[in-house]
């Protein structure tokens, strides 16, 4: 009798030990996987870094954002001028790559809710103390490049004095060499000179908020993808409740310790 029950004993746990593997597999194989195409090749957003990972602002907040609501993500380092086609032919579920949400494209795609403004932001030198912002540019001489939304904005800045360039770098080297006071560009390009280049890390920052509005969304194919985009929207109110959000601003955008952006 003791051996019968012995018996019965070890079956039962040898089945209850089957049955917990097979949910524990089941979980496993439920677990989606989007894939998320990139141009890892617009610092800070997105880049490859020297160990040949995609890395970035982007990156971060979307494994941030899988993390929260239990899904994975594989991404797909993809060029630029076909990173629309592939995701037209169904070769990614989503593109993520400092798409800017506009009324042509929502009129092609389907979008997250915005996750950034990249509009245009304020840098100047690391101790100026007399800018604080862009409504502090009245009176001063700006810089930004020629023909861009930055030249513009600053156009539109009554008292400013609009100096533009080339290229935005020899904005910032007007900057440094102090004939302007201040340089206006997109806010990733500002984030990658003040945080990431080695000659203007820790000569520049940024000041304020982005004064322009240019919004960055997860971009789907229309009418697909529709839980991905459900799952991205309550992950990113998810991240940004508990401060992720704002670590992952502080560390990439304005190296400060707290996120500018609502």
């Amino acid at each position: 009798m003791k051996r019968t029950i012995a018996v019965l004993l070890a079956v039962i746990t040898i089945l209850s030990l089957a049955l917990a593997a097979c949910n524990k597999t089941e979980e496993v194989a439920t677990t989606k996987t989007y894939v998320i195409a990139t141009d890892a090749a617009w610092p800070p957003m997105e880049y490859v870094d020297a160990d040949k990972n995609i890395v970035g602002f982007d990156i971060d907040m979307m494994n941030a954002i899988a993390e929260a609501m239990g899904f994975k993500v594989e991404y797909r380092n993809t060029a630029w001028d076909g990173i629309f086609a592939g995701l037209e032919s169904g070769s990614y579920d989503a593109v993520l790559s400092s798409v800017t949400i506009n009324d042509e494209r929502q009129e092609v795609y389907d979008f997250s809710d915005p996750y950034i403004n990249a509009g245009q932001a304020v840098v100047v030198l690391v101790d100026n103390t007399t800018i604080a912002s862009d409504a502090d540019l009245p009176g001063k001489t700006v810089g930004a490049q020629i023909g861009t939304t930055g030249a513009l904005a600053v156009a539109d800045i009554e008292g400013a004095t609009l100096k533009e360039y080339d290229t935005v770098d020899l904005a910032f080297m007007d900057l440094i060499n102090g004939n302007v006071e201040a340089v206006v560009c997109d806010t990733p390009v500002a984030a990658d000179y003040a945080l990431a280049s080695e000659q203007y890390k820790g000569k520049v920052k940024i000041v304020g908020e982005p004064f322009t509005d240019e919004y960055y969304g997860l971009c789907v194919r229309k009418g697909e993808s529709a839980d991905l985009v459900q799952a991205f929207n309550e992950g990113l109110k998810k991240i940004k409740e508990n401060g992720t959000y704002a670590q992952l601003y502080a560390k990439w955008i304005t190296g400060e310790g707290t996120s500018q952006v609502e």
